[in-house]
């Protein structure tokens, strides 16, 4: 009770030369698109990516070195953290289904 098999047995791997131009028109085109990305970024974010990066390359082997920050300074990203997470598992104020966000996408 295969079908599928049946159904592979019965189909022919050869397609006529209009469809498999046209198909390789299209693996061409894929492949010009993928090997150049310059629509991606616009000329003005390229040089601003590139600046960037040379000078966080370059600017941390010129300045001098940086005191240490304050300690109360360093607990904030911590906070933000157990913020985030005291957040994340905190149950929803909604108790019915139909407002329910994730009720719409599931």
């Amino acid at each position: 009770m295969d079908v599928g098999r049946n159904n592979r047995k019965n189909m022919s791997f050869r397609s006529s030369p209009e469809k498999s131009k046209q198909e390789l028109r299209r693996s061409f085109s894929a492949q010009k698109r993928m090997m150049i990305p310059a629509n991606y970024f616009s000329l003005e974010s390229l040089f601003l990516l590139v600046g960037l990066t040379a000078s966080l390359l370059i600017l941390p082997l010129v300045l001098p070195p940086l005191p240490p920050p304050p300690f109360m300074l360093l607990l904030v990203p911590i906070g933000i953290m157990v913020l985030l997470v005291v957040l994340a598992f905190m149950p929803s104020s909604h108790s019915n289904a139909n407002t329910d966000v994730t009720c719409n996408f599931m």
